[in-house]
């Protein structure tokens, strides 16, 4: 049997991530930011390489692609919305304890950089990622279980394909 929700959210979290990432280049080259966004493709394809990375180097990519983004984060505003699916590569590569500790790191420092870019903290600021983090994180774990019951349904059935 198919996984089909994990695959759909796969799917979104790649679409939203390339999409946010497209417009995160193309408003650096707005700005005539030309290195900023040769760096924003860089850690597109970075991120793009991450389904074939397998075994312990995933969390070697993860570490690549979460440093690509707090460089980027930095320079402009628009790569921190990249933390949103950065939060599901967390929540598929890391142990439980480990992306929940990286998904706050996260969270927090995608708060703090929206809050220096925007000059100031404020409710929205700090609402925004932190409800957006916690959604993540409820479908993660949601499809996560979902998985497992789809594995120990197709143990227990009698008829094998």
């Amino acid at each position: 049997m198919m996984d089909i929700p994990s695959r759909l959210l796969r799917w979104a979290v790649h679409a939203t991530a390339c999409g946010l990432l497209v417009l995160a280049v193309l408003s650096s080259l707005r700005e005539d930011r030309v290195a900023v966004a040769a760096g924003g493709l860089a850690l597109g394809v970075v991120y793009a390489a991450g389904p074939m990375v397998s075994g312990g180097r995933r969390v070697v990519w993860l570490g690549l692609v979460t440093a690509g983004w707090v460089v980027l984060a930095v320079a402009a505003p628009p790569f921190v919305w990249l933390a949103f699916p950065l939060l599901f590569a967390y929540l598929e590569v890391l142990p439980l304890w480990g992306a929940m500790f990286g998904v706050a790191v996260l969270t927090s420092a995608a708060i703090l950089a929206a809050a220096w870019h925007a000059g100031e903290l404020t409710l929205p600021l700090v609402l925004g990622p932190s409800v957006g983090a916690a959604v993540v994180t409820l479908l993660a774990l949601a499809c996560k279980a979902l998985r497992r019951e789809v594995e120990r349904t197709e143990q227990e059935s009698p008829i094998r394909p």
